[in-house]
């Protein structure tokens, strides 16, 4: 069993919630002997707008972490530091980043950003690895190979 399938079950069947830093254990011996990943991440047009209006010199970064009320959350934050295992998604000079670990979870994804009545935000779109999500789009249950 991958560490991603038993990380998945795990979450999936409501045990206690998983930090970043668990999600990270559980994946750390797979990815520091992993190459760069061939996942992408797609930005669309309003994400590329929104990111270049707020941004100075910063990028967005995309984390996946356990927790929300499906097992897994995303969380969006402005940034400037990159990391070791940092994937940079780059369209129209608005960058969006991503840790190896989160980009398992994510990898052929659209970041967007929609602005709403009652709320304006980034959000993940067509995620291929997730199973369901909550209504509010900010978490989700991975696909059980």
């Amino acid at each position: 069993m991958s560490s991603l399938t038993a990380v998945a079950k795990y979450a999936k069947n409501y045990y206690p919630i998983l930090s970043n830093l668990s999600l990270r254990a559980c994946s750390n011996a797979a990815v520091k002997d992993k190459p760069k990943t061939n996942e992408i991440i797609k930005i669309s047009d309003a994400c590329v707008e929104r990111i270049n209006q707020i941004s100075e010199g910063e990028f967005l970064r995309i984390i996946v972490e356990g927790g929300g009320c499906s097992g897994f959350q995303y969380k969006f934050a402005l940034d400037n530091k990159l990391n070791e295992d940092d994937q940079i998604f780059e369209k129209q000079g608005a960058k969006v980043v991503v840790d190896l670990t989160s980009l398992e979870y994510i990898g052929g994804s659209t970041v967007d950003y929609q602005k709403e009545l009652i709320r304006s935000s980034f959000l993940i779109v067509d995620n291929p690895k997730a199973d369901t999500g909550c209504s509010c789009g900010a978490s989700f249950s991975v696909k059980l190979d």
